[in-house]
């Protein structure tokens, strides 16, 4: 009798050591880690919403491509969507990589300023400049389709506008591996078919809200970055024009830092939508 009540004893102590070490918080959906048991996972019910429930990678893919911007077809500003940041602009260089694209991408790298970089086929040609498009690319900017030689859309014929068009994006995806989303037609002007051709490739059309860099009176940076910085067209959303352009590459830090210092961020152009 008395080496039964032993074995009891024993049994008894054994379960309540274990109790012990494995003991369980009392916040709904966390479990306290047991310093032996390492390769515990702690689930907070903040990831899903369902205690204990572990986003899957594709859940947590689909939540963060998500568009959180879209673009008004009026005024081509970017909108928030639902509860996004509306003290935003979008930053776009045309005209790339002519001379100064590479550097204006590492002064917006080293800025933590996204942007747009229209290409035109005739700056991406050749070997040499093909490279230095993979470089903005892999610096993280998207790259946009500012067609093959800059002509005025309405001036040529259909032909020539799929062309000028879809050339851009051909080569741009072989350099990158990814084709354009976005088209901007030189000086702003499309046409019906320049249009269709555009959505057809799944891109959506872009102008601007504003931009001085082609004015003689603002090639210069510092008259460029003020005129930037405190234009009467600044608001919410506005699509900042800018080229690939010497004085435009000096004034860039400075049109960043000022915006920023006005409260504005700026959007990521993965987050707009592009299509319906």
């Amino acid at each position: 009798m008395k080496k039964q009540l032993i074995y009891i004893l024993g049994a008894l102590l054994l379960l309540l050591t274990a109790c012990s070490e494995g003991d369980v918080s009392d916040t709904p959906g966390k479990v306290k880690v047991n310093e032996k048991a390492p390769n515990i996972k702690i689930v907070d019910e903040n990831a899903s919403g369902e205690p204990g429930k572990v986003d899957s990678d594709d859940e947590v893919d689909k939540a963060v491509a998500e568009p959180l911007y879209v673009l008004n077809p009026a005024t081509y500003a970017v909108e928030p969507i639902g509860d996004a940041n509306a003290e935003v602009v979008l930053l776009t260089i045309d005209d790339a990589p002519d001379k100064r694209a590479l550097d204006m991408a590492k002064t917006l790298k080293n800025l933590g300023a996204p942007a747009i970089f229209f290409v035109n086929g005739h700056f991406i040609d050749t070997e040499e400049e093909k490279i230095v498009l993979k470089e903005i690319h892999d610096l993280g900017f998207m790259i946009g389709n500012h067609t093959k030689t800059h002509a005025n859309l309405k001036q040529i014929s259909e032909e020539q506008q799929s062309e000028e068009i879809l050339t851009v994006s051909d080569t741009v995806e072989e350099v990158t591996g990814e084709r354009p989303v976005f088209f901007r037609a030189p000086f702003g002007v499309n046409t019906d078919f320049s249009k269709a051709l555009a959505k057809e490739d799944g891109m959506l059309l872009m102008n601007w809200s504003f931009g001085y860099d082609w004015e003689r009176r603002y090639m210069d940076a510092d008259a460029l970055a003020d005129i930037m910085i405190n234009t009467e067209f600044l608001r919410n959303g506005a699509n900042l024009l800018m080229h690939d352009r010497e004085w435009t590459a000096n004034a860039l830090e400075k049109i960043v830092i000022g915006l920023r210092e006005k409260g504005y961020d700026f959007v990521d152009p993965a987050t707009i939508k592009v299509t319906e």
